[in-house]
């Protein structure tokens, strides 16, 4: 033990620490490592967080262009100079945006504007004057959102989207999802626990199933006072024949899901922090269980890296009918301060069927919950509950996300339909396998291919490689000598580097999460040196111990 230097961090606050939250635990880390680049004069590293670095630049031009446009259909109307005006008239307002974007032509972001009006009106065939009406009062935000679930013509261009991305463009069923625009995932989350438990589809004590490992606040919700769900946990833990985690489910874990007494199945795919998708197999696997064991089991699928894999196809696409997906604009456009989310539905599923299934008492109840928004409260679909629930019902008729956001959240949708070369797209996955390739050459490790890889984040497990490289002997001295969370505390205190504990996603304990997204590329092979160092150092410890 004397080889290895000694941490301010004794053993036993390491001990106290682990219990926190990854994401609460990192502001400990954080303040170690901006010690240490103090007193050494070293850059900080940290790739604890998952905010990319990146933005999309073209439909943010877009955005602010088209910001020009709603000014002047405000002026139209009256023109104060003290800097008031009138609102968006509708009559002929087509035809003046088409002037606008003749006028205008050298502005940023100009050409997606134009693309998208005229993909509405040749794909969908959008009454030109009601798609330009929405695009103006969307920008000027000068209305409540109307429906307030989602704005017409923003909710197909979105669908679209989703078919592309999450889908594959291969939709197995034809109809449509409903979707319901919130204010980014996080949202989506806490409005679908919530509306889960308000309709009685689920209730305080009833068994789910969770995907681990998985993003901490799936793992602490659950848990919480209102809830107390009873949690059986689907472990990633198959391995490739070398011995490698892939992360995927095995069938023995997958077969969890066939007990009728676990109502809902909570999973986040590509996951996080292991960052790959469902592979193909498992993904029949799942179907193959659901419909014939559980068909009436509720699945939440959170698929905001989805856009990181080629080809990705979710469990909305594979089991339309048992799926709520949430995705998030924040990874992929670089947005998370835009706060742009979406709920996905598929319009025939198992939600209504089951709230029609419900007691009539408990029927009766929610008919006086919601009667003040239909004379048939009992014929509200599921969907449209969520975006009451979310406004305590009273206030349904001010719900949705404000018009601007949508208006971005559209922009950035178009954008993507539009570039049919896969431009940004294959940039963006280029980037991040790049900075994957990067640690692995400073961890001085050959990388395997894994076609299901996302590559936002990457696991790597000491305890794993300690097993495979050195043996028992050496597990034992670590799990003896330290803490799972020694090696990011010591990380952070000697090199600047800020890592999550893996543990705290549930996931090996001994394990290490790198966020690939929010540091400069060369920045990954510096952390996967100084991990390859500091393991070095257990390695040089132990040896060490053995020879004394």
């Amino acid at each position: 033990m004397d080889v290895i230097a000694k941490l301010k961090t004794s053993r036993r606050r390491e001990q106290q620490l682990q219990q926190l939250s990854p994401f609460e635990l990192k502001d400990n880390l954080i303040k170690l490592a901006s010690d240490d680049q103090k007193e050494m004069a070293r850059t900080m590293l940290n790739a604890g967080r998952g905010n990319p670095n990146w933005t999309a630049t073209t439909p943010r031009e877009a955005f602010f262009t088209l910001g020009y446009f709603g000014i002047e259909e405000c002026r139209r109307s009256f023109d104060d100079p003290v800097g008031m005006a009138g609102i968006p008239q509708k009559e002929g307002i087509a035809k003046r945006f088409e002037s606008f974007l003749i006028r205008k032509a050298d502005m940023p972001g100009i050409k997606l504007l134009e693309d998208i009006y005229r993909y509405g009106i040749d794909k969908h065939n959008f009454n030109p004057d009601e798609w330009v009406m929405e695009l103006a009062e969307g920008i000027i935000g000068d209305q409540y959102p109307s429906p307030v679930r989602m704005l017409k013509h923003t909710e197909i261009i979105v669908h679209d989207y989703l078919i592309q991305e999450m889908c594959g463009n291969k939709p197995i069923r034809n109809g449509r999802y409903d979707l319901f625009a919130v204010e980014g995932g996080t949202a989506a989350m806490c409005y679908i626990f919530d509306s889960l438990m308000e309709n009685r589809l689920l209730k305080k004590g009833d068994r789910i199933a969770l995907g681990v490992p998985a993003f901490t606040p799936y793992l602490e919700i659950p848990h919480l006072e209102r809830y107390q769900f009873k949690v059986t946990y689907i472990h990633g833990s198959a391995k490739d024949e070398n011995g490698n985690s892939v992360f995927q489910y095995p069938d023995n874990e997958l077969d969890k899901l066939g007990d009728k007494s676990i109502k809902a199945f909570f999973i986040i795919n590509p996951s996080n922090p292991t960052s790959v998708e469902i592979c193909d197999k498992c993904r029949k696997y799942i179907v193959k269980v659901v419909k014939n064991l559980n068909p009436n089991l509720m699945i939440l699928t959170d698929d905001v890296y989805g856009t990181f894999v080629k080809g990705f196809n979710s469990l909305m696409n594979e089991l339309p009918r048992n799926t709520l997906c949430v995705y998030s604009f924040s990874k992929y456009f670089g947005a998370t301060g835009w706060r742009l989310g979406v709920i996905a539905l598929y319009e025939d599923n198992v939600y209504d069927d089951m709230l029609s299934a419900i007691p009539e008492k408990e029927k009766e109840q929610l008919k006086t919950l919601y009667e003040s928004l239909t004379i048939h409260p009992e014929k509200l679909k599921f969907i449209d509950r969520l975006v009451a629930d979310s406004r305590q019902v009273a206030l349904n008729h001010t719900a949705g996300l404000s018009l601007p956001q949508q208006m971005q959240m559209m922009l950035f949708a178009g954008f993507a339909l539009l570039d049919t070369e896969n431009k940004y797209k294959e940039t963006s996955i280029k980037q991040l396998h790049h900075r994957f390739d990067l640690f692995w050459e400073g961890m001085e490790m050959k990388v395997f291919p894994d076609p299901e890889r996302a590559a936002y984040y990457l696991e790597y497990d000491v305890h794993e490689w300690a097993l495979k490289n050195h043996g028992k002997g050496f597990v034992s001295y670590l799990e003896k000598n330290f803490e799972p969370v020694d090696i990011v505390f010591r990380l952070a205190e000697k090199s600047s580097i800020v890592l999550l504990n893996g543990g705290g996603f549930a996931g090996p304990e001994w394990s290490v999460r790198v966020s690939l997204a929010n540091l400069d590329d060369d920045s990954y092979k510096v952390i996967g040196q100084e991990l390859r160092d500091t393991i070095q150092e257990y390695v040089e410890a132990w040896k060490a111990s053995e020879h004394k």
